[in-house]
């Protein structure tokens, strides 16, 4: 694993395959297939592993079996199951399932948020309020998203303005975590500092800032180090690079696991994730897939060892 030295700069990487990897793709993994996935992810050292989503079956098939994959997981492994939730029966669910952690979405336009949630902005927002307390309540950790932060498919460009009123509002219930999500792939770096500067303006002191990206437009690592260099303590990355959202058109996978380890320990950023089982799980996931998967460091290998001549 990347070292542990405790002068050297730390992200958390949140292992998101197991959800948004898997609500995108054609091939449907199995129950068993996916605690595989998930105990894969733990062996190669992720800590926090989004497994599900509790969602409408009919909007999202492939999440269909959250209550029993949750049942499957370990209670005292020391690692957090987190699950994305849309609503408050979304939340029941979860709290029901035993889940410790959810994500709850809001998002910046109100055509992707009617697509995606059913409701407009002001709605999401609401809706928010009142998981958030709801959360509180049931002992649950509650953090959010604010999806389509850096550009929407239906509405184009997502003001800068108008993202620092939805998180002037989302924050009146502050989560425990705050993500911007470049749900469909269009950020820059600039993007990325920019908006980030106003999102550390806002949150409470100590409220660590997280980031999902997508590498839609071949920005993704990019995007993570210049997050890194805003303050992020927290990134999103899906194993093999797949996924994406199935309310985006042409929408593509997350930024690869293997690609942001390999940028962060080249940028001497710990992060402690193993390559080598990294790399085996990657392998595993693209036999199962039967495809080649997205993820550039998967196929390429890390930093090429010194060839000595003959």
């Amino acid at each position: 694993m990347s070292t542990t030295d405790p002068t050297q700069p730390y992200v958390t990487i949140v292992e998101v395959a197991p959800r948004d990897g898997l609500q995108n793709e054609k091939v449907e993994l199995s129950t068993g297939q996916k605690l595989e996935l998930v105990q894969r992810a733990v062996r190669f050292g992720a800590r926090n592993v989004e497994v599900t989503s509790f969602v409408h079956p009919k909007k999202v098939p492939a999440m269909a079996d959250a209550e029993d994959l949750v049942g499957l997981l370990p209670t005292d492994d020391g690692i957090t199951y987190s699950a994305l939730v849309l609503n408050e029966r979304g939340l029941d669910r979860a709290i029901a399932a035993g889940v410790g952690e959810i994500n709850a979405v809001v998002h910046c336009t109100d055509t992707f948020s009617g697509r995606n949630q059913g409701t407009d902005v002001d709605g999401g927002v609401q809706i928010w309020r009142r998981i958030a307390r709801s959360a509180r309540d049931a002992g649950v950790t509650a953090n959010l998203t604010i999806a389509v932060a850096f550009g929407c498919p239906f509405e184009g460009e997502v003001p800068v303005d108008r993202l620092r009123s939805i998180l002037e509002r989302v924050l009146e219930e502050p989560p425990t975590e705050l993500s911007l999500a470049d749900t469909i792939g269009v950020a820059v770096p600039r993007d990325v500092r920019d908006r980030f500067a106003v999102a550390a303006e806002l949150v409470p002191s100590g409220m660590p800032l997280r980031a999902h990206f997508h590498d839609t437009r071949s920005c993704g690592i990019g995007n993570a180090l210049a997050a890194v260099e805003s303050g992020v303590t927290v990134l999103d990355a899906s194993l093999g690079g797949i996924g994406g959202c199935p309310f985006a058109p042409n929408a593509t996978g997350n930024i690869a696991t293997e690609d942001l380890v390999y940028a962060l320990d080249r940028s001497g950023i710990a992060h402690g994730l193993d390559p080598s089982s990294l790399q085996e799980a990657g392998q595993w996931l693209e036999d199962v897939f039967g495809r080649k998967l997205p993820s550039s460091v998967l196929h390429a290998g890390g930093f090429p060892s010194p060839v000595t001549a003959g």
